[in-house]
């Protein structure tokens, strides 16, 4: 008879295809197909950090444009609607880039994280912050904390967008029966 061995666990070894199905890594397709938006627009982003979209070149491309749409813009309106589509663009290119980072890291599943959210807003900081590094190497451009922080702000202005998509979602869901069609 077998003496007691109290340490041992009465647990059946798993078996081969279960211990396989947990080592799985995970796709490569799904992973692209999560987070090929976030990598694209972080190339565009890099793209628009160049001497090609420097402030002289916007200019000579938005100053005729501007011009022939009102015909009696000075120079001084013209730098300051240059100024500010420039800035815009600073925030508005990381609002996107913040929504697509959220759709990478949520990865196919629903609803809101906060986890997510944050891991998001935090790789788009630490972006801007390298994208200024890299002005800081193009000769026609300049680095300016100023511009990480426009970018950050647009990145958490993305982040608390989506907070109130998935609250308001999450509070309208109940509102609809089963028999309402869903529009």
């Amino acid at each position: 008879m077998p003496e007691s061995q109290p340490w041992r666990n009465p647990r059946p070894a798993p078996q081969l295809a279960e211990i396989q199905a947990r080592m799985r890594p995970p796709r490569a397709w799904n992973w692209m197909r999560a987070w090929w938006p976030a990598i694209v627009w972080a190339c565009v982003i890099f793209s628009m950090s160049t001497d090609t979209f420097s402030s002289e070149h916007t200019a000579s491309v938005l100053e005729p444009v501007l011009r022939w749409l009102i015909p009696s813009l000075t120079d001084e309106r013209f730098e300051l609607i240059h100024h500010i589509i420039r800035k815009s663009a600073h925030f508005s290119e990381y609002f996107v880039f913040c929504l697509f980072l959220y759709r990478g890291v949520r990865a196919g599943r629903m609803g809101w994280r906060w986890t997510w959210g944050i891991a998001a807003l935090s790789v788009a900081a630490g972006y801007s912050v390298l994208d200024e590094i890299h002005q800081a190497f193009v000769a026609s451009r300049t680095a300016s904390a100023y511009d990480s922080l426009l970018d950050s702000a647009g990145a958490f202005a993305a982040f608390a967008f989506l907070w109130l998509w998935f609250r308001w979602r999450r509070t309208a869901a109940p509102a609809h029966s089963a028999n309402e069609p869903a529009l």
